[in-house]
């Protein structure tokens, strides 16, 4: 099966990056951290609500996308140097393991040392039957690992897409902008 190519890619996988980045950010800059009983006491439930919740939203975004670009027809990439190919490829790669990753840890980290998950709107998402603590406390702190890691590998990511716009000045951050948002840069420079 051959893949069709389009210049720009479509608004479902606009609206799926951006949300993924949104509540990815959001995530991180309301992560609960310290120790367990810290993270746990009940004046910081509804922070934590919040948080567990932004990390639910982040792994069903992320695996509507992964089934969305089984079928999306996305735009060939810019011409550059193998050596930028194979660092696109990996930071994709990268990105998409530690966008299953993190939220993976945290909810079998929470599971395995008896917490439940908490999400927004009153849902509790009971732990498992079978609990070790020691486990659940290690993937917390690994979640924790992984997050900062995320942060650092999409800022890489933001980076280099603003690279490709100011330096190489190809299409690769016009590709995944909304086309609204293009056409008033475009609309300022010719203003200009």
């Amino acid at each position: 099966m051959t893949r069709r190519s389009a210049a720009r890619y479509g608004g479902v996988s606009q609206a799926l990056h951006w949300a993924t980045a949104i509540f990815v950010v959001y995530a991180f800059t309301n992560g609960l951290g310290g120790t367990e009983a810290r993270v746990y006491a009940f004046w910081r439930d509804y922070q934590r609500q919040l948080h567990e919740t932004a990390g639910m939203c982040v792994l069903t975004l992320v695996a509507i996308r992964m089934v969305w670009r089984m079928f999306e027809t996305r735009p060939d990439p810019p011409q550059t140097a193998r050596w930028m190919k194979v660092a696109a490829t990996v930071v994709e790669s990268m990105l998409y393991v530690l966008l299953f990753a993190v939220p993976l840890t945290a909810i079998t980290g929470a599971w395995l040392a008896g917490h439940p998950l908490t999400l927004l709107a009153g849902l509790t998402i009971p732990p498992l039957t079978m609990i070790s603590r020691g486990a659940g406390v290690t993937l917390s702190r690994l979640h924790t690992w992984l997050g900062d890691a995320i942060i650092w590998v999409g800022v890489f990511h933001a980076l280099a897409a603003l690279y490709h716009h100011f330096i190489l000045k190809d299409t690769a951050l016009i590709s995944m902008l909304p086309r609204w948002l293009y056409r008033n840069s475009l609309g300022a420079k010719s203003a200009r």
